[in-house]
């Protein structure tokens, strides 16, 4: 298949802190729904600068890349694309089921973020680990996943009941939209279990979750789930599983954000009205809402006795 391109626009030259990233075809639209271009997205990422660079410092870093606009292929990009300057950062992964590795962005500074746009991407997906310890999860990731017949007001009876759970562990999340219909919560963890350890902490917290609530499932098996519930998807903080991060844009026709949200906002909150047009003037109101996200690093010791005392697998 074959996608038409528009005649190109003149290339301008963006300013970033003391970078220049040279933006080619700016005027291309990204989103035909709305009209909003790769300069409108540019933009955007400049807009909310500071909390997508918290989002993503240190992080491997999966790019959807999008060359044609939302009217094209989706690109999933593991590797850096060709072209990248010198100051644009990797790391190293391996694959072990291919055998292969990959140099991966790894974003320490706005414009790395800003070249990544230049080169179509649209959405970020960092990995839960860090360059300095790339096998030892940092952020434990609560994603809440609504099946086809459950509306977002399951979704948030699900998150204030991970919450409470939370709070009884004296453990402070941190709440987004996903950009799609789900919800994250993200927790920072000390860097000292692995994957499977972290994932079996998670199954364990989810566990607890969906006892105390009605509309929470964590059967893995999407044929087996029941289309009115909330999937308490543990599997996200298996190695190499990624989701979008706070403040990255998502690939839907009315450009949805994954958005930090106040869990005052939660009973009343519409995904929907997160979008590239309306967040810049949200984050220069509030700030970056997970601004202190780094703040404390917490432990999982409680969530592995859970695990070892329901028999749960590694």
């Amino acid at each position: 298949m074959h996608y038409r391109r528009a005649m190109a626009s003149p290339a301008v030259e963006i300013e970033v802190g003391d970078r220049v990233v040279r933006l080619t075809n700016p005027d291309r639209v990204y989103f035909p729904e709305t009209g909003w271009t790769k300069r409108d997205l540019v933009d955007y990422y400049l807009a909310v600068g500071d909390g997508v660079v918290r989002a993503l410092r240190e992080r491997p870093c999966m790019l959807h890349r999008f060359p044609d606009g939302l009217a094209g292929p989706k690109v999933h990009q593991k590797r850096l694309p060709a072209g990248a300057p010198d100051w644009v950062q990797t790391v190293e992964l391996y694959f072990p089921r291919y055998g292969r590795t990959a140099d991966e962005l790894c974003v320490t500074e706005l414009a790395q973020v800003i070249w990544a746009v230049q080169m179509s991407t649209v959405e970020f997906h960092p990995w839960n680990s860090r360059r300095g310890h790339v096998e030892q999860p940092d952020e434990w990731r609560i994603d809440l996943d609504p099946m086809p017949e459950a509306d977002f007001a399951a979704v948030a009876r699900v998150a204030s009941v991970a919450r409470e759970v939370l709070a009884e562990l004296d453990i402070t999340g941190y709440p987004k939209t996903s950009g799609g219909n789900g919800f994250h919560i993200y927790v920072r963890i000390e860097p000292a279990w692995g994957f499977a350890e972290v994932r079996r902490a998670a199954l364990a917290f989810a566990r607890k979750v969906e006892r105390r609530c009605p509309d929470a499932t964590t059967v893995w098996w999407r044929k087996d789930r029941d289309p009115t519930k909330v999937f308490v998807d543990f599997n996200q903080n298996a190695r190499d599983h990624t989701i979008a991060c706070a403040y990255s844009v998502r690939g839907t026709p009315t450009g949805t954000v994954s958005t930090p949200v106040e869990w005052e906002e939660l009973a009343d909150l519409d995904p929907r009205d997160f979008t590239l047009a309306s967040v810049p003037a949200r984050f220069a109101e509030l700030g970056d809402l997970h601004e202190r996200i780094d703040d404390v690093a917490h432990r999982l010791d409680t969530l592995l006795e859970w695990a070892d005392r329901d028999g749960l697998p590694g």
